[in-house]
């Protein structure tokens, strides 16, 4: 499974792969679904893993409705 990130931008649904093409503004987060390994977990993938909520926190904080 790939990333999957959705946002409404100007009344239109956008999809995106990757968090580094989100715009920096837009209107709200719709759907937010990293992809998450399956266990058992390296150390480098804990640490990946545990930057998402900050990352959905990141996001929250370009909606601008």
């Amino acid at each position: 499974m790939a990333h999957k990130f959705v946002i409404l931008r100007n009344g239109k649904l956008e999809t995106y792969t990757d968090f580094n093409s989100i715009p920096k503004s837009f209107d709200n987060v719709i759907s937010f679904e990293p992809d998450v390994p399956p266990e058992p977990h390296t150390e480098e993938q804990h640490e990946e893993i545990e930057k998402w909520p900050g990352r959905l926190a990141e996001l929250m904080k370009r909606e601008t409705k």
